[in-house]
């Protein structure tokens, strides 16, 4: 190598180091003026983390409480601090409980209750549930009116044989011509109609 390629190779490493030590001291004057909103930002991202992480503890242990006072009223039915464990935990899930029960026994009153519930599906169920119990046609007339019903077309067959047992076929067929062709329950009304409500 010549003398005049030897430092040429001098010149580019002290360039490349100069620019190296350039880059180190604009980083340290960065840190150094915004060294307080980089901690601040760090320790803000800790306390995020650590929340999160504790609010997902707190969210499964009351998943673990609830599903613990469900088994154990599955078990025992009567078990009132079950009962009241599994409200306090989880309100829906409690709700859900006492509407599968109070449908099983034939409880009106428990129904009528639950007709006001935190969880649209239970209210409208329990809704449903409450009407077919009383033989009320006009609270499942009502009932079917709604555009979200869960069992509208339920509470139509419900309405049409109600309507049979009276002996107003008129009226039964076009309860059941309400049930679409699209619905689980169109065979059951296409039956219903053909060997129940013949004129």
């Amino acid at each position: 190598m010549s003398i005049k390629e030897n430092i040429q190779t001098l010149k580019d490493e002290l360039s490349a180091e100069e620019k190296f030590i350039e880059s180190a001291i604009r980083t340290e004057r960065f840190v150094k003026k915004y060294q307080k909103p980089l901690i601040a930002s760090v320790i803000s991202l800790l306390f995020a983390v650590g929340g999160a992480i504790a609010y997902q503890s707190y969210d499964q242990a009351k998943i673990e409480n609830s599903n613990e006072a469900l088994s154990a009223l599955l078990a025992n039915p009567d078990n009132a601090e079950a009962l009241k464990n599994l409200e306090k935990e989880n309100s829906k899930l409690h709700e859900l409980y006492t509407l599968s029960k109070a449908i099983k026994v034939g409880d009106v009153k428990a129904l009528r209750s639950l007709m006001e519930a935190k969880s649209p599906e239970i209210a409208d169920i329990a809704a449903y549930e409450t009407a077919v119990l009383m033989n009320d046609q006009k609270a499942l007339e009502s009932y079917a009116k709604k555009q979200d019903a869960i069992y509208q077309d339920m509470a139509l067959i419900e309405m049409a044989v109600m309507l049979i047992q009276k002996g107003d076929t008129a009226s039964a067929n076009s309860k059941l011509a309400l049930i679409k062709e699209d619905s689980v329950m169109y065979p059951t009304a296409q039956t219903l109609s053909h060997f129940g409500v013949k004129e």
